[in-house]
């Protein structure tokens, strides 16, 4: 089969459309034929050389796909060949193929066309597992989402109203904040002219932020929590480093988490299978209403993945690219 290599850390020409061996499904796996896959913010920092992939996880980028399933492993039940699916993966996902944990498999959402599919596996496990499992977002709650136009972003934002909270959600660019608007949240923020801070303060705070900065915004995210309140931290892209006032925590009594989605097990209350079921049992019919959907800002070959990431790193983008085999 054709996969996406990394040649070597680098800038996106380091990705390479060349032969690799195909897989197969091991014991409780199921192969798919890749129709799709995501760019992920992750997949950046793995062709970087920055983000190494879990032990026993494939070398090649890609953290969701979409496909047919094409082949069982032994003691797979669920799943038939022929079964049109997409899949939470912990590597993989720029092949013609890949074999995954029949638990993190989830049948194509009715209503979704296929190759929008890919989109949707990695952005709503993460969100759903940080926001609804871990945070306990409930109706009649204000979420602050951080980096509102992006692939997570708009996800959350839409999760977030299909659940009843109100939703405000950072970004930079006029486009950027009319499309949260235009996605439910309301206050959209400008983080380049407005205090964040501020504007939550005066909404009364926030009972969960969902941040991908990381230190940059640690200080500012406590003092926009309301008492109670929960900071759940998916990224680092403002650092990793910085000072934690514990007297806010004690004050506020707020809680703070930081789960990353692709080194946990597969097995356990915090592991894959359990995120994928509730993600099916639970987000699933949302999906499937039509109140959350993948935004999609622009299909790619997947030979042609250097100028998807290029495309990333640039800025602007808004929801999800795709990779189409």
């Amino acid at each position: 089969m054709y996969a996406i290599a990394i040649r070597e850390p680098g800038e996106p020409d380091v990705l390479e459309w060349t032969e690799h061996p195909d897989p197969r499904p091991g014991p409780g796996e199921v192969l798919i034929d890749v129709a799709a896959s995501a760019v992920n913010r992750a997949d950046l920092n793995q062709r970087q050389g920055n983000y190494p992939p879990p032990k026993g996880a494939s070398e090649i980028p890609g953290l969701e796909c979409s496909g047919t399933v094409a082949e069982l492993g032994a003691d797979v039940t669920g799943w038939q060949v022929g079964d049109e699916v997409c899949a939470l993966l912990a590597g993989g996902g720029y092949a013609e193929r890949v074999a995954v944990p029949a638990a993190q498999v989830l049948p194509k959402p009715t209503g979704v066309d296929l190759v929008e599919a890919a989109g949707i596996p990695e952005v709503a496990c993460t969100v759903w597992s940080n926001v609804v499992m871990e945070a306990g977002l409930a109706d009649g709650q204000l979420l602050l989402v951080h980096g509102g136009s992006g692939g997570i972003g708009t996800c959350a934002i839409q999760i977030g109203r299909a659940l009843g909270a109100r939703v405000a959600a950072t970004a930079g660019s006029a486009d950027s904040l009319r499309l949260c608007r235009e996605l439910g949240a309301d206050p959209a923020i400008s983080y380049r002219d407005e205090d964040f801070v501020a504007v939550v303060k005066e909404l009364g705070g926030a009972d969960v932020v969902l941040d991908n900065m990381g230190a940059a915004y640690l200080d500012r995210n406590l003092s926009a929590l309301a008492p109670d309140g929960h900071l759940a931290v998916i990224g680092m892209q403002g650092g990793r480093k910085t000072e934690l006032d514990m007297g806010k925590m004690l004050v506020k009594r707020l809680r703070m988490s930081a789960l990353g989605l692709r080194g946990r097990p597969l097995g356990g209350p915090q592991g894959k299978a359990t995120i994928v079921a509730d993600v099916r049992n639970r987000l699933w019919p949302l999906v499937e209403s039509g109140q959350v959907r993948t935004l999609v800002h622009d299909r790619i070959p997947m030979a042609e993945a250097a100028r998807a990431h290029a495309t990333l790193e640039a800025g602007g983008v808004h929801g999800k690219i795709l990779l189409v085999r």
